[in-house]
């Protein structure tokens, strides 16, 4: 059973960083596309960053349709199989849940998925929340 364990977020002034990161096992971090995506109250998951194992990056979209490459980073500590994701200049409009997830190939018609890229995250973690104050 694929676990995924994120820590960080908390609250920020509108243009402050924060840092998550998400914690797994050696398996997973290894062979499964991992990444991030964020659902706020009342509106739909919007995927923020996917990371191959081998490290190709793709970036998601805010619900305005601005790209999120530039806002976040994302990086692979590979000796603690850790997957960390770096938000800066935050806005307002990033408050959300921000969830880690992988791509472990659950099929389409049991969890709805988070296409980044060649990534589709279909299993993720309980969530941390990030809120950002004006």
């Amino acid at each position: 059973q694929v676990q995924l364990v994120e820590t960080g977020g908390g609250s920020v002034q509108a243009g402050g960083s924060l840092n998550l990161s998400c914690s797994t096992s050696e398996d997973t971090f290894n062979n499964y596309c991992m990444g991030w995506f964020r659902q706020a109250p009342g509106k739909r998951r919007e995927g923020v960053v996917a990371i191959t194992p081998g490290g190709f990056t793709y970036y998601g979209r805010s619900l305005e349709g601005r790209s999120l490459e530039g806002r976040v980073t994302v990086s692979q500590d590979k000796a603690r199989n850790t997957l960390h994701l770096q938000l800066h200049s935050l806005e307002p409009e990033d408050t959300a849940m921000y969830y880690c997830a992988a791509d472990v190939g659950k099929p389409r018609i049991s969890v709805v998925h988070v296409n980044l890229g060649r990534c589709s995250l279909d299993t993720w973690g309980q969530g941390t929340l990030v809120t950002v104050s004006s």
